[in-house]
């Protein structure tokens, strides 16, 4: 009687339930660690500052964007806040107080042309193409007008 070189249970099964636990925790162990060490680096306290309280993935959830405030850049501030100021006042006005930020604020030159634009683009949508145009004006190199030019296409 020769005998198999792959070990044999009595009932002709490869492993048992050894083998099958074994199995099993190769493929669980690793999921629960990673949520594991995922959900641990959500009670870590990252601001450094020992008074304020650790954020939970719960209290990310069910927080409202307004009660904590999170730093935005400049020019996406006044993007957003001219663009809801066009909602209620001619696009000249607008132009005007996006070209005195821009003096005001040397560092906002650079998103200028790109700010413009989109309020051409916005103007469009809400005066129709022929009215946006005749706002148009040379702040920050025509760019409205090429907003407006691009949204009318």
């Amino acid at each position: 009687m020769k005998h198999s070189t792959t070990p044999q249970t009595r009932r002709g099964h490869r492993g048992g339930p050894a083998r099958r636990i074994g199995r099993t925790l190769a493929f669980v162990l690793p999921v629960v660690l990673v949520l594991s060490g995922t959900l641990a680096v959500t009670r870590v306290n990252w601001t450094g500052s020992p008074g304020s309280s650790v954020l939970t993935a719960s209290d990310v959830s069910s927080a409202e964007v307004s009660s904590h405030p999170v730093s935005r850049p400049a020019q996406d501030v006044l993007r957003d806040r001219l663009m809801t100021e066009l909602q209620d006042k001619n696009p000249g006005v607008v132009l005007t107080h996006l070209q005195q930020a821009v003096n005001g604020h040397p560092g906002l030159a650079k998103h200028c042309s790109s700010i413009a634009r989109s309020l051409g683009k916005a103007a469009v949508r809400i005066y129709g193409a022929s009215r946006a145009q005749s706002y148009a004006r040379p702040v920050c190199d025509t760019s409205f007008a090429s907003g407006v030019l691009a949204a009318h296409s």
